[in-house]
């Protein structure tokens, strides 16, 4: 397992209150982020994908890379305005207001297996916006997979319709 002291935590970051998971320390150290890889494949593997889509900006930093390592297609769900051609589009809440991300249109055919990461769980309104824009395709099954869950904001109850992996629940 990869070593969790190797995440910097900030308090009071982005606002009052809050613990930020900063990963960068993480991806700044080459024995750990490697690590942190191979963890993910390990359970990547075990879903066996067709397609890794991971979102922005965060799941961006191991997406690419376990799909490559797995010999599979890698999907980008971005920002709203951000992806060239037609896209799917799904709003979710913020602490104050709404945002959107999208996903191509064309991004990959129905009845795939689809693994969707990123890197920290909190209150799951992103991803669960993430596997609604999945669910457009009719995929065969959508698992989810972070590098860390933050069990108290109950994030995973939004996500109780796929298949749940964290390699550090908090």
């Amino acid at each position: 397992m990869f070593d969790f002291s190797k995440i910097r935590t900030i308090d009071d970051f982005p606002s009052p209150g809050i613990k930020f998971y900063d990963i960068t320390t993480l991806l700044n150290d080459r024995e750990a982020y490697h690590e942190a890889i191979n963890d993910l494949l390990e359970v990547a593997r075990s879903v066996r994908p067709d397609v890794v889509v991971a979102l922005e900006t965060r799941g961006f930093f191991f997406g690419p890379t376990l799909a490559y390592l797995l010999g599979v297609p890698f999907v980008p769900i971005r920002k709203k305005g951000k992806l060239p051609a037609a896209t799917f589009s799904e709003n979710y809440n913020l602490e104050y207001g709404t945002d959107s991300i999208e996903i191509h249109q064309d991004a990959f055919a129905p009845n795939q297996r689809v693994l969707l990461i990123d890197d920290v769980l909190a209150t799951g309104g992103t991803m669960s916006a993430a596997v609604r824009l999945v669910q457009k395709f009719n995929p065969a099954s959508i698992d989810t997979l972070f590098l860390i869950e933050l069990k108290f904001l109950e994030g995973r109850k939004k996500l109780d319709n796929v298949t749940l992996h964290s390699l550090i629940q908090l």
